[in-house]
């Protein structure tokens, strides 16, 4: 299956009574009153409308945030059975194509629109010389053919707001005046690799993003939802023009959909919560709050919303359609990716961490015929760089396009490998990592997506201080202080340490202490 571990995997819930509510990916007993939601994580901003909705319906939404994609594997899988009563994601469309869905789910009716757009920073506008009611992805891609236009979007195999813009830009730059077609993909490659090369950011999740985005400084645009764009301009005081282009995209809808499985109780609430939810009160509520659209006429869009109409673009018809454009753009159009594990194996890793360590990594370097998303990428560069009282060795492998299969089974020879013995050195080794990845960049003069993941299950015991590698990180050259660093809480790592450590470099931190490493591991792909 070609989204099933590609997807943003599962944040801990919260519910609309209690944001802090640790309570993890659903399941056990419904309490009375409750109704338990898997929900896109963009959703998470709707909290102030599901509070009101408590008040006036009696129901309590739990929700699970989840990126879409996987959202939807849940559902096919069975595994959403039982565990939740209802879903709630940016779109159904993919979910559709999936057969073994049709009778998991009994109504959708959608809440809110959002369609994919491109925010331009205001001085890049005009030095372009564009009237944004006129601009086509056609204009978008010679800008970026031309060195003139840079921009970050999310991972399409872990985010429907980079799934949606992947379908948009596929779509204009090949003409398709239907749903596209396998030819459709074939005819617009050329188009599609010098499109992605103007990529500069990449992210799992529209929040990241747009942190990564005002952190930077030194990228364009960013193409996503409207209502992100527009909420980025207010809440980070960012000039977006905001650009739908003029042959069309792809809209979200936010359907809320009540499950087959869910008891007629269950039904029953979801059917309360969707009428409170199209309600003019809570439309008014959430255009105004979140800039999304409302669906009821009677309500005006906010303000900052444009009346501009614009061509709604199709989903693709088939599964091989979307499944094979997501391995497109996975192994052949985006820019590869430069990565370095720097990895604790110091002795308290010994036993049953180690072995976790190693299953990871071994899922990570799995066979050349595994799905999209659930390997290392053709092209792509991984870097393992064990450390205990200091770095015990450097490996880097390089996945071909054309063979893929010796270099995967390399980096699971490496993994299997792994001995856990003295200190832990974790700011030694970040400097070290630093020092490589400018290595490789000046020896081979590329331009990748570069990260660094650092997976600890304890404090610094050896080497550099904290101290001393922030000096070192603020010293580096600017370009090289757009690498991120995204720590892995484990073990008895120390939380406030990597959260400054994240932070400092505009990382994020994931925590495997209440889920598995594996997937924490699986999670950071969408960064990287």
């Amino acid at each position: 299956m070609a989204l099933g571990l590609a997807a943003v995997l599962p944040m801990s819930a919260c519910t609309s009574e209690d944001e802090d509510n640790k309570g993890g990916k659903g399941g056990g007993r419904r309490a009375p009153g409750t109704l338990r939601i898997l929900a896109s994580s963009e959703l998470s901003d709707m909290k102030p409308v599901l509070d009101a909705a408590r008040e006036a319906t009696g129901v309590t939404v739990e929700a699970t945030w989840s990126g879409t994609l996987d959202a939807v594997e849940q559902v096919a899988s069975g595994k959403a059975d039982g565990a939740y009563e209802a879903i709630w994601l940016s779109s159904n469309d993919y979910l559709r194509l999936r057969p073994e869905t049709a009778k998991k789910i009994t109504s959708e009716t959608p809440v809110m629109t959002s369609p994919v757009a491109l925010g331009v920073r205001a001085d890049v506008v005009r030095r372009l010389g564009w009237h944004p009611d006129q601009v086509t992805w056609a204009r978008i891609h010679q800008a970026v053919a031309d060195g003139k236009l840079t921009y970050g979007m999310t991972d399409p195999v872990r985010s429907n707001s980079g799934f949606s813009a992947l379908i948009s830009i596929a779509s204009g730059l090949s003409g398709a005046q239907s749903a596209l077609r396998d030819a459709d993909v074939r005819k617009v490659t050329p188009k599609l690799k010098e499109f992605f090369a103007g990529q500069k950011l990449t992210s799992g999740s529209s929040g990241w993003l747009a942190q990564a985005y005002t952190r930077r400084g030194d990228v364009d645009a960013l193409i996503n939802y409207e209502s992100v764009l527009l909420s980025l301009n207010r809440d980070h005081h960012t000039d977006l023009t905001v650009i739908r282009p003029q042959d069309g995209v792809v809209t979200a809808d936010y359907p809320l959909t009540a499950l087959a499985s869910a008891p007629q109780d269950a039904r029953d609430s979801v059917r309360a919560l969707t009428e409170y939810l199209r309600s003019t009160e809570a439309q008014r509520t959430l255009t105004e709050r979140t800039f999304r659209r409302p669906v009821v006429t009677s309500v005006r869009p906010a303000a900052p919303l444009s009346a501009a109409k614009r061509r709604e673009l199709p989903f693709p018809g088939t599964r091989s359609v979307a499944d094979g454009l997501l391995a497109a753009y996975e192994n052949e159009l985006r820019r590869p990716s430069r990565t370095v594990y720097v990895l604790d194996t110091s002795g308290s890793m010994e036993g049953d961490r180690l072995d976790r360590l190693k299953a990871a990594l071994t899922q990570l370097a799995g066979a050349d015929g595994a799905a999209t998303g659930e390997r290392f990428r053709d092209r792509e560069e991984v870097t393992l760089m064990p450390f205990g009282s200091e770095v015990k060795a450097v490996r880097t492998h390089t996945v071909p396009e054309d063979d893929p299969g010796k270099a995967l089974a390399a980096i699971r020879a490496d993994a299997k490998a792994l001995t856990a013995d003295g200190e832990t050195a974790i700011f030694s080794s970040l400097r070290a990592a630093y020092r490589h990845l400018a290595e490789r960049a000046s020896a081979l003069g590329d331009d990748r997506f570069t990260s660094i993941v650092l997976m600890t299950d304890g404090e610094n015991t050896a080497g550099d201080s904290a101290d001393d590698f922030e000096s070192f990180y603020r010293r580096l050259p600017g370009a090289q202080r757009t690498t991120p660093v995204f720590p892995i809480l484990f073990g008895d790592s120390d939380r406030g340490e990597l959260e400054n450590i994240a932070s400092l470099t505009g990382g994020r931190l994931f925590d495997a202490t209440k889920g598995s490493l594996d997937q924490a591991f699986e999670e950071i792909r969408g960064y990287q």
